[in-house]
């Protein structure tokens, strides 16, 4: 079997935060948090590394990254096109909006070439623990339709200066996903944390457990996207043409609820960082340099 990759969904331009957020420098050293999260899963055994991207910013995201990363990991593109779309389907008139997580690892089927492969986001700080037992889970599974995740207390993934988005997961007594629930409006205040939905607010527990977009597939799963994406478009096109998305938890919770496949929640005692916002980012800059003072990570990384 083929060594497990690494797809790095780094399309998004960050419009919260007001810029590409993926290649801003928060490292002592101009790093960029993509620079860390490499690092880490090169460690962990990741040796080829899929970036997603537009080709608009190709050679912007090249010269920030790609090519430095290119001297220690093998180093593909592929690329989220409106138009990379399965056969029979156009793209809307007027559409601009990108088609969600789950059509950027469509995008990138080619490139993964049927190897065991882990997705996450460009500007996700994971650490180093979450890189290592996913790349070992994949590396261990002989399954094709055994996937898995790594799953975050929700304490450690939410900020002060905002909502935030996350997948509240369900979780059965074997450690199995049992369903991802979408939660967009997440909120931190004095009394703890609570999301907000059709008006009224529900407190929820630090320790749910939530996806952070890290997810570890076997090659089969890309076997079920071009059907599921289509069966998606049929209808989602009919009713929400310009701004419907085919997100990661659809085909997910499908494959669950059909018992085609299982998901394995994996666990990271790291805390997860990101730039959600631009008051974000002081904070990630420091706990960055607080983990290269202490020695977890070198000044230069790819030195």
């Amino acid at each position: 079997m083929n060594k497990p990759v690494l797809v790095v969904m780094a399309a998004g331009m960050g419009s919260r935060y007001g810029g590409m957020k993926q290649i801003d420098p928060v490292g002592p050293n101009g790093q960029v948090i993509m620079d860390y999260s490499l690092y880490d899963a090169r460690r962990a055994g990741f040796e080829t590394v899929i970036f997603v991207i537009k080709h608009e910013i190709e050679d912007a995201f090249k010269a920030a990254i790609g090519d430095r990363v290119a001297k220690a990991m093998n180093v593909k593109y592929a690329f989220q096109q409106l138009d990379e779309l399965p056969a029979g389907v156009a793209v809307p008139e007027g559409r601009v909006k990108p088609w969600g997580t789950a059509h950027a690892v469509f995008c990138a089927r080619e490139a993964i070439d049927g190897a065991p492969f882990a997705v996450v986001n460009a500007d996700d700080y994971y650490g180093k623990a979450a890189f290592k037992v996913i790349y070992d889970q994949l590396a261990a599974t002989t399954d094709p339709h055994a996937y898995c995740m790594v799953g975050y207390e929700l304490g450690k993934t939410v900020t002060e200066n905002g909502s935030v988005a996350r997948g509240i997961c369900q979780v059965n007594a074997n450690g199995y996903l049992e369903e991802v629930i979408e939660r967009t409006h997440i909120e931190t205040y004095p009394g703890g944390i609570r999301y907000l939905e059709n008006g009224i607010y529900t407190d929820v527990s630090p320790d749910t457990i939530v996806s952070m977009n890290m997810w570890g597939f076997m090659p089969s799963f890309l076997d079920e996207l071009e059907g599921r994406f289509s069966a998606f478009l049929k209808e989602a096109l009919k009713t929400n043409p310009l701004k419907c998305e085919f997100f990661l938890p659809l085909p997910i919770t499908q494959l669950i609820q059909e018992k085609k496949a299982t998901f394995r929640v994996l666990s990271s005692p790291d805390r997860w960082f990101g730039v959600t916002y631009a008051a974000d980012k002081p904070m990630v800059v420091n706990a960055l340099k607080a983990m290269t003072d202490a020695g977890k990570y070198p000044d230069g990384l790819w030195k």
